[in-house]
């Protein structure tokens, strides 16, 4: 994975800042308008915990975007934070070079 420059951003930073506020609605409204537990979403919001298939699928439907969109966040975001972890085992890996073949 080439380094970023940009920071990985969280999915609940992106609900927070580009749904939530604009909105001016708050994590427990949102969380009865797509049935789930209010601390879900509150947790979400604050970067306290991954965002999930099934919460995906719901702010895909209420949001009308994608599942995808917000899982890709969370991909982004998970492996940002892995491979900055993982930096220094990571350089060790050398890249396999498929050997060129001679054709006769």
């Amino acid at each position: 994975m080439k380094n970023s420059i940009l920071p990985p951003i969280h999915p609940g930073e992106i609900l927070r800042e580009e749904y939530l506020v604009p909105m001016e609605m708050s994590a427990g409204a949102l969380a009865k308008e797509i049935d789930v537990p209010r601390t879900r979403i509150e947790r979400l919001v604050n970067e306290q915990t991954s965002l999930s298939t099934d919460t995906a699928l719901r702010l895909a439907k209420y949001f009308d975007t994608s599942p995808e969109f917000w899982m890709n966040l969370q991909a982004s975001y998970d492996l940002k934070i892995t491979a900055k972890a993982l930096e220094d085992e990571l350089a060790l890996i050398e890249a396999y070079i498929e050997p060129v073949r001679q054709y006769a």
